[in-house]
């Protein structure tokens, strides 16, 4: 494998974690007049937060199951972005 498709397969593996962050801050931005406070961090500060950790939860499972793309990893990472964004928004206050 070259160095391009490296790189691209590098962002493949991590796009997932970054889409699913972005739209938690979404969601808990669209909802905050409902159910969470509006948390008082910025959206990239958020964003960057929740995506760092997605990766993170995406890498880890690589090293616990030797391969990328399995369910349970994927489940993992939208229960760590949907923690991180409640935790953000201060979600145990409301």
């Amino acid at each position: 494998m070259g160095p391009l498709e490296q790189i691209i397969h590098t962002f493949n593996f991590i796009a997932p974690a970054w889409v699913v962050a972005l739209f938690c801050v979404l969601v808990a931005r669209f909802t905050a007049r409902w159910w969470l406070p509006v948390a008082s961090w910025s959206l990239l500060k958020q964003t960057v937060v929740s995506g760092v950790l997605g990766t993170a939860v995406l890498a880890g499972g690589l090293v616990l199951w030797g391969v990328d793309g399995k369910m349970a990893t994927y489940s993992a990472l939208v229960i760590a972005c949907g923690t991180a964004q409640w935790l953000m928004c201060k979600g145990w206050r409301s």
